[in-house]
């Protein structure tokens, strides 16, 4: 039995999963949506959906695909829904719900179904936008507004704006609350800059610059949840068999979830109303302590632990979060150290303490298999960008030197200790076995292990690797030196069960 509209009359009466009812299907679009990937359909479409059975937002989302890659058709053999299963951790216990997502009205191909959209951003009843479209997908380009459709996303967004200042009018009743979901800092800003360039590149009025500056409101937002892609025939199999239907567009999501959304505007906070739906949406006059949190807490110590997981022999983050040790090492980092840096009048400690244990709950997803040989990906970079200043930080507030950022940095040094196997290819050995380090900084890392002497020194003291000189920080060097040291010697598994013992 395929998923689709036919269907749900017989999964209703079965009971044995969340269906919507058939009021649902038939409520007005008020979103228009840029991007059909998961994260979108994972997190940003069932907290609508979520919203819309709580009876507090009773709206419907058409979806607008921009790119060639991936199969429009099967939303349309599906009558637009779509299976979400969410497993995982909440405060230590198991979650496992699987509910039919009805969120999505229809799916428009920009390639060919350009006038339905600027239709769709005309209608009164629509006034949120929301995208994913990739990090790329925000930036500059020359674009002609004119096209059928303009060849980026924000050319594409501003001829949406064009159609619809021509037709309802230069009003602030008219502007869209625009919410891109791209992983970028400040991205509704930028968005906002570069779709106003390109209407000065354009030609288009002065007063449709003033109603796109004014009345439209470009909110800066983060998004926060693991949506693994799509399933492997193994794990599609079983879950047909469990489910008794077909479903080509199954997503699998983890119970965290997040959307904050930086808005200032009582008229936004009014058309946003999903956000009642769920504790997920947090509308904030301010966000940046949410991309604090994730920033430092769930990506820090991740960065911070990579490398060890790799030297102790962990494949996976659920195999590592199954050993006390490593468990106990992760979990004084954030809450001795990480917390206590970021921790202050604009993020409460206690604050801080809550995320910290939500990621501990994220970390032992026992339906996830997070690779640590991905998460080591560019690992020099993510150490510069997440946890140099948390490392600073915590020398100016606390005044001494971090004991397991400095394991954690002594971890990253040893696994970046690499041979070039081919021109390009560096590959690091650790207990007898070999593993790829994808870092644009293994060439100079890899020099800094031949040049003799201390690379703990030369590390930390390169201000290309850091923009400054850890080895000027009190004690550091020596620590890294040591730890690295009984990492060496004794094996990273030996060396978490002594720090263990030693709490």
């Amino acid at each position: 039995m395929q998923l689709n509209r036919t269907a749900l009359p017989r999964l209703r009466a079965e009971g044995s999963l969340g269906v919507p009812s058939a009021d649902l299907l038939v409520l007005p679009e008020k979103v228009l949506q840029f991007g059909t990937g998961v994260l979108l359909r994972g997190l940003i479409d069932d907290l609508v959906d979520k919203a819309n059975k709580a009876g507090v937002f009773n709206g419907r989302i058409a979806v607008v695909k921009s790119t060639a890659q991936g199969d429009v058709d099967a939303f349309a053999r599906q009558d637009n829904l779509y299976t979400l299963c969410v497993r995982g951790l909440d405060s230590g216990a198991t979650v496992d719900e699987t509910v039919i997502n009805g969120v999505i009205s229809r799916v428009l191909s920009a390639a060919h179904d350009w006038k339905a959209v600027l239709e769709c951003a005309a209608d009164p009843a629509v006034q949120v936008v929301v995208s994913n479209t990739t990090e790329v997908g925000i930036s500059l380009v020359q674009d002609d507004v004119t096209r059928a459709p303009p060849a980026s996303f924000p050319g594409k967004l501003l001829a949406c704006l064009w159609e619809r200042y021509r037709r309802l009018g230069c009003t602030p009743e008219s502007g869209l609350v625009i919410v891109p979901t791209e992983l970028i800092p400040q991205n509704g800003a930028k968005l906002k800059g570069i779709v106003l360039e390109l209407a000065r590149q354009n030609q288009l009025p002065e007063p449709f610059l003033r109603w796109v500056d004014g009345d439209n409101d470009f909110c800066n937002s983060l998004v926060d949840r693991i949506v693994p892609g799509r399933l492997s025939p193994a794990e599609a199999a079983a879950m047909k068999e469990r489910l008794g239907y077909d479903d080509e567009l199954l997503i699998v999501a983890e119970v965290y979830r997040l959307w904050a959304i930086e808005t200032s505007s009582d008229r936004s906070r009014a058309i946003l109303s999903f956000s009642q739906g769920d504790r997920g949406v947090v509308l904030a006059s301010d966000i940046e302590k949410f991309k604090e949190l994730k920033l430092r807490l769930l990506n820090g110590s991740h960065t911070f632990t990579c490398g060890l997981a790799v030297l102790a022999g962990f494949t996976t983050v659920k195999q590592a979060m199954q050993d006390p040790a490593f468990v106990a090492f992760i979990g004084r980092l954030m809450l001795d150290e990480i917390v206590p840096a970021i921790s202050g009048a604009a993020l409460p400690a206690e604050e801080a303490r809550r995320f910290a244990a939500k990621v501990l709950d994220r970390y032992r997803n026992p339906f996830l298999e997070h690779q640590w040989l991905s998460i080591t990906l560019q690992y020099t970079n993510k150490m510069r960008v997440r946890n140099v200043p948390l490392i600073q930080q915590h020398y100016r507030k606390l005044g001494s030197m971090p004991r397991r950022m400095a394991m954690g940095l002594a971890a990253w040094l040893l696994f970046m200790r690499s041979v070039e196997t081919a021109p390009g290819v560096h590959v690091g050995r650790s207990g007898g076995k070999e593993y790829p380090i994808s870092d644009d900084r293994a060439p100079l890392l890899r020099e800094i292990w031949a040049a003799g002497g201390s690379p703990v020194r030369r590390a930390l003291g390169n201000a290309e690797l850091w923009g400054t000189d850890l080895a000027a920080l009190p004690g550091l060097v020596e620590a890294v030196e040591r730890n690295m040291e009984l990492l060496e010697q004794r094996g990273a598994t030996a060396v978490l069960a002594s720090l263990q013992e030693e709490e």
